[in-house]
């Protein structure tokens, strides 16, 4: 072996400009909701019922942050960072206001207490960078962040993924359809829906006012492969669904008898 060969390699770190400062109080809440091997895989799974408190101070620090970014137009949003230990533990999805961020070509969400995000990050076409790598209860994302298209580069912590490939825990169980007299699709409960609202369709963009259809389905964003919730409105969205990554599954309603990707990946 060569000298060279016994040099110690060192590896940038790449968020280091991402973690907020700490505090007395953690940041965020232990999750281990799917697991973390084969062995420790749940026989199934339900979404994380936390509502957002639009109250608490850390929502009320990120709402004004995202008032600056829209106003200055950055192109970068590494909003928690600015956040205490305290606020950023409080903040469990981001504002429906994030769709303003249109200029944003990079989004870093490290480390964060988020459980889920909104559909209106779909309005954020300019991303081309996407990291909320460590983010450990985020374990799916909302159909609209593919419209994102132009994200190239992506760091997700894809072992707390529903479905992903390294050990495959299941998906929540989702109602294929569901008539507006059974549920108040403005008022929904986000531990049984994966969100406390659904006013437009995932596809097609129009009012979900009639029905509800819920899927899953697994597409590529970025460099990373993502379980996604689709919202639709009809059976014809749904039906009008791009193909799924290659080797997972068509849309699906979850359950544990539902194993993706393909075995022997």
């Amino acid at each position: 072996m060569g000298a060279q060969d016994s040099t110690p390699r060192t590896f940038p770190n790449l968020f280091a400009d991402a973690v907020g400062p700490g505090g007395t109080e953690p940041d965020r809440d232990r999750c281990r909701c799917v697991g973390h091997s084969v062995a420790t895989r749940p026989i199934s799974v339900d979404f994380h019922g936390d509502r957002q408190d639009t109250t608490a101070p850390g929502w009320l620090r990120l709402l004004d942050l995202i008032e600056e970014a829209a106003a200055d137009r950055r192109p970068e949003f590494t909003p928690f960072v600015r956040l205490s230990a305290a606020e950023r533990r409080q903040v469990v999805t981001l504002p429906a206001q994030i769709g303003q961020l249109t200029e944003v070509r990079r989004l870093v969400l490290y480390g964060t207490n988020l459980v889920r995000l909104p559909p209106e990050i779909g309005a954020m076409t300019n991303l081309e960078s996407f990291h909320p790598y460590t983010s450990h209860r985020l374990h799916w994302y909302p159909y609209e962040l593919s419209r994102c298209t132009g994200i190239a580069d992506s760091t997700v912590s894809t072992r707390v993924l529903y479905g992903n490939f390294k050990f495959r825990p299941p998906f929540p169980r989702l109602r294929p359809v569901t008539h507006a007299g059974d549920a108040d699709f403005a008022a929904l409960d986000p531990g049984v829906w994966g969100a406390d609202a659904v006013r437009s369709c995932s596809v097609c963009d129009r009012p979900v006012d009639r029905e509800l259809h819920q899927v899953w389905i697994s597409r590529a964003v970025g460099t990373d492969v993502l379980p996604l919730l689709v919202n639709a409105c009809s059976r014809a969205c749904v039906a009008a669904l791009p193909d799924p990554y290659p080797r997972y599954l068509p849309p699906h309603t979850g359950g544990p008898e539902i194993m993706q990707p393909a075995p022997g990946w």
